[in-house]
């Protein structure tokens, strides 16, 4: 399955120009205009990564990545950011702001093909090695108690979440959509009071049955 791109730019020649340029690198591509209007597009379906400009009417990138390092279900969405000026003043503020990378214009496709893949990649093998150590923890007889504070789904995503799963790889799974899973796990985040996904996995293992 293709990996889902959000390009965030205000400018439209660029915008189409960075989309084609990912398109041909194999990804599937959704854009928008600012951040508002991505924010509505990752409220909708959550892509793999964003790409988005700093600069921006509305909403700048800056704005956009403290809203979604805020936003539980979105915190983890690695961020690119792409900027016409090379200055440690905008980095330092992009970095707190929580994004992953930085590439000045112009910038060759490549480099920013380059980044995206190793970012991915990056993120592919964080869910590996969570999966393999909460798999160790959980052999495939392990029984829980579950918690009557879930539903019967929130409680199938919670123990797919303490398995490692993306939130993709969850809706395969149980044949949801990844909206609805997004929910789930809001709710359950929300009734739990935790703070991400992490607890979420430490709650599930600790629920085992001896």
């Amino acid at each position: 399955m293709s990996k889902r791109l959000l390009i965030v730019d205000d400018e439209p020649n660029l915008l189409r120009a960075v989309a084609a340029v990912l398109r041909d690198g194999g990804f599937d591509v959704t854009t928008a205009r600012n951040g508002r209007e991505a924010l509505v597009l990752v409220a909708q379906s959550a892509p793999d990564l964003i790409v988005s400009d700093v600069r921006m009417p509305g909403m700048d990138g800056f704005a956009l990545a403290r809203r979604l390092r805020a936003a539980p279900n979105y915190a983890l969405i690695p961020i690119i950011f792409l900027t016409a000026k090379d200055e440690i003043e905008d980095r330092v503020e992009g970095f707190q702001s929580g994004v992953d990378a930085y590439l000045t214009k112009p910038f060759e496709p490549d480099e920013l093909v380059a980044i995206i893949k190793n970012i991915l990649q990056r993120v592919e093998r964080t869910h590996s090695t969570i999966a393999r150590l909460v798999g160790s923890e959980m052999p495939e007889e392990t029984v829980f108690v579950r918690d009557e504070a879930l539903t019967e789904a929130e409680w199938r995503v919670a123990e797919s979440v303490a398995r490692g799963l993306s939130n993709k790889e969850i809706a395969l799974e149980l044949n949801l959509s990844i909206r609805t899973v997004e929910n789930h796990v809001s709710r359950i985040l929300a009734k739990k009071n935790f703070s991400n996904r992490v607890e979420i996995a430490r709650y599930i293992i600790s629920q085992k049955t001896e």
